[in-house]
């Protein structure tokens, strides 16, 4: 662990310890928050792909105990509507998955089911059947890690779209290493037999996970209404919410998602909901990465560090 890291588990703890986040806690229990995860992998495989988005089983498995312990764990739309009532004098929190991740489908789903959790998966079907994402593709070669040139690069040169990622990496001899199953994106009979567990819905993360905000008007309404074609065709218990990719948006995005039908989309970043959201199409989730440490999933939880 290097000084840094250490640094900020010790304050972590030290919040947790001494009491502030129990008093934290106690003024946000009236609020909703968004927890947006990726992948949950077995425990016995090694840190792979991007590091940041594949999670421990038993990490995962922990932060469910907590929340069962400290919150009400909603659906997506409780924890959005303002006509829900608590059960208890706890925060409301949602938990969703983007990506669609074979670990986060089989093992995820099983752990949320267990305990009786709803959640939203969110589903870019161009993926489905067991492809990888470049991100992890790239971060295998990179040591866990894309450095801030090459994520430029590819979200912006690229426009995030995963064939032009994958060239340009090959041009700057950039290896493109393969995964193994569980941190590709799940098969469609995974994918659908999770849909049918109590409590899991699926969500459109887009057709192909690209850069939104840079598309053609075109290619933006195509990338935005072909996954809600797909879900209706396949998933009875299916939800027109939208994951935005990268959690990249903009003006001209929001107004194509409405125009195509979402009820609502959320971005990766940003903490709890405010009271009372202002545009259900830009509404904040906090992102959990891998390495958080329990304390820093209590502090968060408690609301001291929201982003």
């Amino acid at each position: 662990m290097g000084i840094r890291a250490a640094v900020k588990l010790a304050a972590e703890s030290l919040l947790v310890r001494t009491g502030p986040a129990a008093l934290s806690r106690r003024a946000f229990r009236r609020r909703a928050l968004v927890l947006a995860y990726h992948n949950i992998l077995p425990d016995e495989i090694a840190p792979l792909g991007d590091r940041s988005l594949h999670l421990p089983r038993a990490r995962f498995v922990e932060q469910l105990e907590e929340l069962k312990q400290h919150c009400e764990v909603v659906s997506l739309d409780e924890a959005i509507g303002s006509t829900w009532a608590p059960a208890a004098d706890r925060p409301r929190v949602a938990i969703t998955f983007d990506d669609a991740y074979r670990g986060a489908v089989t093992i995820g789903v099983a752990e949320l089911v267990r305990r009786g959790f709803p959640a939203t998966l969110f589903v870019a079907p161009a993926f489905i059947g067991g492809r990888s994402f470049w991100w992890d593709a790239l971060g295998e070669s990179l040591t866990g890690g894309l450095p801030e040139s090459v994520r430029r690069a590819a979200l912006e040169g690229c426009q995030g779209i995963d064939s032009s990622v994958r060239r340009w990496a090959q041009e700057h001899s950039i290896a493109v290493r393969d995964l193994p199953p569980d941190a590709c994106a799940a098969s469609e009979e995974e994918l659908l037999a999770a849909s049918r567990a109590p409590g899991i819905t699926l969500g459109a993360h887009t057709w192909s996970h690209p850069n939104l905000p840079l598309l053609s008007p075109q290619d933006l309404r195509f990338e935005l209404e072909r996954p809600l074609a797909w879900m209706r065709e396949r998933v009875p218990n299916h939800s027109p919410w939208l994951s935005y990719p990268y959690g990249l948006w903009s003006p001209a995005t929001a107004v194509a998602a409405r125009a195509a039908g979402y009820r609502g989309g959320l971005l990766v970043s940003g903490g709890w909901l405010p009271p009372d959201p202002k545009d259900p199409l830009l509404l904040p989730r906090l992102n959990i990465p891998a390495d958080l440490s329990r304390e820093g999933f209590l502090v968060r939880m408690a609301g001291l560090l929201c982003r």
